[in-house]
């Protein structure tokens, strides 16, 4: 596999309507799913197809990493222009951008890391063509900086991943079929779906639901930054432990959150992805509308641990 990349692919497209959960106004995880359609276009440029690859190869495309900034807005029916472009042979740059008044406004910046993994029993031809790395295991790309917690006798998996006086949520999950691809495990898409979830959930545990914060105080929320990668692979049907933690809050009107995945495989707790997300909040009516919103003391120690 030694084809060299295209020069860069662009792919014209626009967010689906699922994603405008707020007026008009797209929520972070549909910027990310524009940049899986603009990465499997450039696959497509670059030679075989991801079903090709998979269903003649046994090679299944993942994305493994994937690390987005949002400067600007994203708005049901804008047209997008996602540009592609290769910096090595596992890692991709995008840019989306839109129009507005006349003018090129980039909407995000990414950084996307790829591979192929060998499906299990596959013994079928590599392709001439893409020139991606292969892996047997998706746990292959995990760069090292992460180990199993093994569970003493008798303790729970909510004593160890989230102890007594710990700043952490947890949630855990059963992960659906209808999470995952290629008839066994959970891509990098499903994971993003999960951190948008994990947010809704520990606000609304902490007493500041999306909800109430857009009736009580007209907050919008706001994502500038998000990155999601993968350090193992997660099967159908197993069930997820994923801990959400405030790790910093910025200048009074942002909080930088951690996610933490983990699966158990008999009295070990297997770290299988890890995500950051930048989140605040706009301020919709009144005078100050249009600026991010402070935190007060009542929201901070909320997100840091204790309740409003």
């Amino acid at each position: 596999m030694t084809v060299t990349p295209v020069a860069g692919t662009v792919l014209r497209a626009r967010p689906a309507r699922e994603g405008a959960n707020i007026r008009t106004w797209i929520g972070f995880k549909h910027f990310m799913y524009l940049v899986e359609q603009a990465v499997l276009e450039w696959v497509r440029d670059n030679g075989p197809g991801v079903r090709e690859l998979y269903l003649d190869h046994g090679l299944a495309f993942e994305i493994v990493d994937c690390s987005v900034q949002l400067p600007a807005v994203l708005e049901l029916d804008d047209e997008v222009r996602a540009e592609v472009t290769a910096a090595a042979a596992d890692r991709l740059t995008v840019r989306l951008s839109v129009q507005r008044d006349g003018q090129d406004v980039t909407v995000l910046k990414g950084k996307i890391k790829i591979v192929l993994v060998r499906e299990k029993g596959a013994r079928l031809p590599a392709p001439d063509g893409l020139a991606l790395p292969v892996v047997a295991d998706l746990a292959e790309v995990s760069t090292g900086d992460t180990v199993s917690r093994r569970l003493n006798p008798g303790e729970t998996v909510e004593a160890a991943l989230v102890p007594a006086g710990s700043p952490g949520f947890l949630w855990s999950w059963r992960v659906p079929y209808f999470y995952c691809h290629f008839s066994d495990r959970m891509p990098h898409s499903g994971f993003v779906r999960v951190l948008e979830e994990v947010v809704d959930r520990f606000l609304a545990d902490r007493g500041i639901s999306v909800g109430r914060l857009l009736t009580e105080r007209h907050w919008i929320p706001v994502v500038s930054r998000a990155r999601v990668r993968l350090l193992a692979p997660v099967h159908m049907e197993e069930t997820l432990h994923i801990v959400f933690t405030v790790t910093d809050i910025l200048r009074g009107v942002m909080f930088d959150g951690r996610m933490d995945c983990f699966v158990r495989r008999g009295d070990e707790l297997v770290p299988v992805a890890t995500g950051q997300i930048l989140h605040g909040y706009a301020i919709a009516a009144g005078p100050a509308a249009g600026s991010l919103a402070e935190l007060d003391a009542d929201v901070t120690r909320a997100l840091t641990g204790g309740q409003p």
